[in-house]
């Protein structure tokens, strides 16, 4: 999808750039698939701010997508490649033989009326879903799971894909985008190709307003702040005041770990540092 540069008609399009949205279906999302989406704006289950600087933006209706990619050896029509506001990459819209629709997450090279099929001994094609154990290596993958039947949890943002690099025993090693590498299991499903939408990443915002209309709101520098309000506020002309740089609650910040351990730790075999 190429990028759409616009002529500086005013201040907030100069150096403005939107996706040419041509490929996509212009025609409303499947009814039978969507929810109401409620703003949360940053809050959690109490219903206080966890994430600052969220609120606002343009009303979303939420599509389903099929991460589990559960029907199995069903024969699938990809029907129309639409947009998605809830995320970077576009989504595919697929027309099973036996009539019903789902999404699925839109790869690089997928087009309309291509035919798709989730199942152990499918073919290796871009959009086909398949376990681990059934792909040859180094194979691009996205939409990974990290439990057996869980449904994709890894690799779905515009343009990310992992490398299968090895298979051993019960567990295949498979290069995350980031660098890091870890251990997923041979029966885990995970979608062949890279996630569509590549240029998602070329886009510049371009103005304020259109921040704005996305949900995210301005961030104030804590050295703007008075010494009541952030450790880095107050001092004479621009200064922080030779602390290290922290959060308005006097946590590290830049570098300063704050991951607990999980669970799936024990799989990472290298960081993604």
């Amino acid at each position: 999808m190429a990028v759409k540069v616009y002529k500086p008609t005013s201040p907030g399009m100069r150096g403005m750039s939107t996706l040419a949205y041509r490929e996509l279906a212009k025609k409303r999302p499947e009814k039978a698939l969507t929810l109401p989406k409620k703003r949360i704006s940053g809050r959690n289950t109490k219903g206080r701010i966890t994430v600052r600087r969220r609120g606002g933006g343009h009303k979303r209706l939420y599509r389903i997508i099929d991460f589990r990619r559960d029907k199995h050896n069903i024969p699938a029509k990809v029907v129309a490649i639409e947009y998605d506001p809830n995320r970077s990459a576009n989504i595919a819209l697929l027309n099973h033989v036996d009539g019903e629709k789902r999404y699925i997450l839109a790869p690089e090279g997928l087009r309309v009326g291509d035919t798709l099929m989730s199942g152990e001994d499918v073919d290796i094609r871009v959009g086909n879903a398949l376990p681990l154990r059934s792909m040859p290596l180094g194979t691009f993958i996205h939409n990974i799971e990290m439990k057996p039947g869980k449904g994709g949890q890894l690799v779905r943002a515009a343009g990310g894909y992992a490398q299968l690099m090895a298979k051993e025993g019960d567990y295949a090693t498979i290069k995350m985008p980031s660098g890091e590498i870890r251990l997923v299991h041979q029966n885990c499903y995970a979608t062949i190709g890279q996630v569509g939408n590549i240029d998602h990443e070329n886009v510049s915002i371009g103005k304020a307003g259109r921040s704005r209309w996305l949900g995210r709101r301005p961030k104030v520098r804590g050295v703007a702040m008075n010494p009541v309000d952030h450790p880095h506020g107050g001092g004479e002309g621009k200064s922080k005041g030779g602390n290290h740089p922290m959060s308005p609650w006097g946590m590290p910040t830049k570098g300063y770990k704050t991951r607990r351990e999980r669970p799936s730790d024990k799989y990472i075999l290298k960081r993604r540092k």
